[in-house]
């Protein structure tokens, strides 16, 4: 008696408890995949943008601020421009406290004729920055030249290639690492490709500096306070004593989309529980009624010459095909909805997304399976014990 082809055909056999059965396994394991695919991703998200932060305060003109959300630009980039006085840079440095200091210059381009791809362009002074250029260095070591431009990784354009921004030509000589923020639909040039593309923007008529000359004129300006020095205190000397400006810290931006994330994952990981303790809750009490509705037929198996052993196989057999089906089911339905879902999250909630590396996509693959090839039998397990004490002939007897 071939009892692995039994397990087999009784599923055949009962397409509908079968069916049944699998869709709880699939769901489980759909759900641990998903859920884990996209907690991690988060976290990834976050560690990136923390990495990236580098600054500690970052100074906006005021008029700006009630308009740009300084967390959304961080995460998502902005697509508007700002400028202020390049004075203010002096005044914002007389500050106590501060050991580094740089601007930055900010520029949209449009999905137009005159500019390869739609993006945020943003200008560095490479001899004071320290947010962009050590990371920028990890991708290109040598100092960017006029129209070199760094591309963000989900920028069209592959090193090499030419670009064109408002009529302008530009090398792309880099393209950085992915992050999960709005740095990776950005592009970032020095000083004089910006000031050269502000220019052409203006000429182009997209652009109204309202008379000011592009020499003269930042849009933002980051700061790195000393050690010791709480960056709070900082936040609130400029915003007291450098008028017509606003400064916000970058620990509570980032702390805010922290506590977002770590909420988030903690529903998620909460109904992971959840979903499995039902589910092992039903497997348990529906192999258990199926011990009862086949009786009759472990009966006549066991007169057959099956052993109680044989049949406990059997039944666990049955299980562990129920959940290695549902399993890898289960798995590709994760694999296939997670990724358009997260990309739809990430964009409507301003979250940073970073995906798993592939060895971590490879150990939630193994975990998600080795547990759901291992609930169906340890659910069905109690089942076997029972079905081990059940006597064949009074079976039987009762039957008749």
């Amino acid at each position: 008696m071939n009892f692995s082809k039994l397990a087999a055909r009784n599923l055949i056999r009962n397409k509908a408890r079968s069916i049944a059965l699998m869709l709880i396994v699939l769901f489980m394991s759909f759900l641990m995949f998903a859920g884990s695919f996209a907690v991690t991703g988060m976290s990834n998200g976050l560690k990136s943008l923390e990495a990236r932060m580098g600054a500690d305060v970052i100074v906006i003109p005021q008029e700006a601020a009630a308009k740009v959300d300084l967390k959304s630009m961080l995460l998502q980039g902005t697509q508007s421009y700002f400028y202020m006085d390049k004075a203010y840079l002096d005044q914002v440095a007389q500050i106590d406290g501060i050991e580094k200091i740089s601007p930055q210059y900010f520029l949209v381009s449009i999905s137009a004729g005159c500019c390869s791809v739609p993006a945020q362009i943003i200008g560095i002074d490479e001899s004071t920055d320290f947010t962009v250029s050590p990371w920028i260095r990890q991708s290109y070591g040598k100092p960017l030249e006029h129209l070199d431009v760094v591309v963000g990784s989900q920028i069209n354009g592959s090193v090499g290639s030419t670009v064109r921004f408002y009529d302008v030509d530009c090398r792309v000589v880099a393209k950085l690492e992915t992050t999960g923020t709005g740095m990776d639909t950005a592009v970032y040039c020095n000083t004089d490709t910006i000031k050269t593309l502000i220019d052409a923007s203006v000429r182009n008529g997209t652009n109204i500096l309202a008379g000011n000359d592009p020499e003269k004129i930042i849009s933002a300006i980051y700061i790195k306070v000393k050690d010791g020095v709480n960056p709070d205190d900082v936040r609130n000397d400029i915003n007291i004593h450098v008028r017509h400006v606003t400064a916000e810290s970058t620990k509570d931006m980032i702390s805010g989309v922290g506590d977002s994330l770590s909420g988030i994952s903690a529903v998620i990981r909460a109904l992971i529980i959840i979903v499995w303790i039902l589910a092992m809750i039903i497997l348990v009490i529906t192999f258990t009624m199926l011990i009862n509705e086949r009786k009759k037929e472990f009966a006549i198996l066991r007169v057959s010459g099956a052993s109680r052993a044989m049949l406990s196989r059997m039944m666990l057999k049955e299980a562990f095909i129920i959940s290695a089906v549902g399993g890898v089911l289960g798995l590709i339905a994760g694999a296939v909805t997670v990724l358009p879902v997260m990309s739809l999250i990430e964009e409507r909630m301003g979250l940073p997304y970073l995906s798993p590396s592939p060895v971590a996509i490879g150990i939630m693959i193994a975990v998600t399976l080795g547990i759901a090839f291992a609930v169906g039998p340890a659910a069905a397990a109690y089942s076997a014990f029972r079905l081990s004490r059940v006597d064949a002939g009074r079976v039987l007897k009762e039957g008749n």
